[in-house]
């Protein structure tokens, strides 16, 4: 069922036939947009004009399958190409304005003026679909973000948290950079997670790209190491710095109980995978 503003009218026949005089107007509604139509084209390979006018259709035809699938396309391509959430808004509420200014011209030369009721059906139906079309855009743009930036984090961490393994019981973890809360977090869930996937039985911790570590991180870390043995997996420790053996000492801490400690990652490959 299409939107009738008056009976005498075919709306599409009418604005196909103004294609041009409908997209003069639509410009001069939406003149931040305008200037920036190439370059969305450019980034995106996006028609804004060829798009107007399918959204336009999907309105009158009160075509919520397509306009919806349509939205949450338009969404992610938007997402995608970090292209400006405020253009969109502008452009689609200037396709509002433009079609109602024809919809006011239909309906001055029309033998038999809209009614009123028309007048609020048709507003109703074609404000609701507008504001579907751009909840739904706002929608898929936001969960395409969210996703991309999900996958992001578990790159980061991913990388954070590289356990390379070395024989199929024996694996390595660099640790190199600061270590806060958060990625000491990062850490226990990525080493248990794995030890069980892997059936890792001996966990070189190398901790030589570790300058500094705070009292509550190394709290942390001891019992990550705890977690490690309850696993059934044994940890090594190399590369301590004496700067973290000072403050470990002066903090009372010790991996001596928990843990086998190698002076260097080299010194524990040579023991534990050369010779075995």
């Amino acid at each position: 069922m299409s939107i009738v503003i008056n009976k005498e009218i075919d709306l599409i026949g009418y604005l196909s036939k103004h294609k041009l005089e409908f997209e003069e107007r639509l410009l001069s509604e939406a003149i931040t947009v305008r200037e920036k139509i190439k370059e969305i084209q450019q980034i995106g390979n996006i028609d804004l004009l060829e798009n107007a006018h399918k959204l336009v259709r999907y309105v009158i035809n009160q075509n919520e399958k397509d306009l919806v699938a349509f939205a949450a396309k338009e969404g992610i391509v938007w997402a995608r190409f970090q292209m400006t959430l405020s253009f969109k808004l502008e452009w689609v509420q200037a396709i509002r304005r433009t079609l109602w200014h024809f919809l006011y011209e239909i309906d001055q030369v029309s033998e038999n003026p809209t009614t009123t009721d028309e007048f609020f059906a048709t507003e109703k139906f074609i404000n609701k679909y507008f504001d579907q079309f751009l909840n739904c855009f706002f929608i898929s743009y936001s969960q395409y973000k969210d996703e991309l930036l999900e996958a992001q984090r578990e790159l980061v961490e991913n990388l954070s948290v590289p356990i390379i393994p070395i024989t199929p019981t024996i694996c390595i973890l660099p640790l190199i950079g600061a270590i806060d809360s958060y990625r000491s977090t990062t850490i226990e869930e990525k080493v248990l997670t794995e030890i069980g996937r892997l059936h890792i039985q001996t966990l070189i911790m190398d901790l030589s790209g570790i300058a500094q570590m705070e009292s509550v991180v190394i709290n942390h870390l001891i019992k990550i190491i705890d977690g490690v043995s309850m696993m059934g997996c044994k940890a090594v420790i190399t590369g301590l710095r004496p700067e973290i053996v000072r403050d470990m000492i002066k903090q009372g801490y010790s991996f001596e109980s928990k843990a086998e400690t190698k002076g260097s990652l080299q010194q524990a490959l040579k023991e534990y995978v050369t010779f075995k």
